[in-house]
């Protein structure tokens, strides 16, 4: 699998040849001003839930690529009601097979609100498994019990947690996550977007090395092969 940064929680995954973007936030993230937002064109984008800086960017590379929706059911229902009707709904505990692999919907602690103040419904967390891999991305969320499931159920290569503290776990608790999931692989997102989420390098660096865990802080148009 190819996994590419666009800043923020925004990131693009290949895999069994298709193109999957989570979370698209690029063009209002300053951070990612280097990004060309045109050039993205994936088959689909995975929505964790429906805050601004997960969402502000969906309508704009919906548009301009043949990409289906896959996100909870408020969501997924929210885009179809401003007529971008290529979308698939879920809701948490769910999964469903498709020509890149299973999706299934777990759980995350977080709110969810659409960018007009409406009903977002739970943000979840997302797993995704086919030939080539499984991987989880818990998009914006605290630490749960709940992700003793995920180790459990999944034999995860890699994990993609938010880092950045205030809004959702920071790095000491992502790191607990990682033993809960049973995965040492992380890559870190939701970090330095704002001041609010604004971490230390070296400080992060120093907890995942003392639990003995692999984290990467990935650079914007850093591209990864896992």
């Amino acid at each position: 699998m190819q996994f590419t940064y666009y800043g923020h929680s925004s990131f693009l995954i290949e895999t069994m040849g298709k193109k999957l973007l989570f979370d698209p936030f690029i063009s209002p993230n300053e951070k990612a001003k280097d990004i060309d937002i045109s050039s993205i064109k994936p088959d689909y984008i995975l929505l964790s839930h429906g805050h601004g800086d997960h969402v502000a960017d969906v309508e704009t590379i919906y548009n301009q690529s043949e990409a289906t929706i896959i996100s909870t059911f408020e969501v997924a229902s929210w885009f179809g009601n401003k007529g971008l009707e290529r979308n698939h709904p879920m809701n948490h505990g769910g999964s469903w097979a498709f020509d890149f692999g299973t999706v299934k919907l777990v759980n995350a602690v977080h709110s969810s609100s659409m960018p007009d103040g409406s009903y977002g419904g739970n943000p979840a967390g997302i797993v995704v498994q086919n030939e080539e891999g499984c991987f989880y991305y818990a998009g914006d969320t605290a630490l749960t019990k709940d992700m003793e499931l995920i180790g459990e159920e999944f034999d995860l290569n890699f994990a993609i947690l938010p880092v950045g503290d205030n809004f959702t776990m920071g790095v000491a608790d992502a790191m607990k996550a990682s033993k809960m999931i049973k995965c040492d692989n992380i890559i870190g997102v939701h970090f330095d977007t704002f001041p609010y989420v604004a971490i230390d390098h070296t400080e992060a660096q120093a907890l995942a090395k003392a639990a003995n865990t692999q984290l990467k802080l990935p650079t914007i148009g850093e591209s990864l092969s896992l």
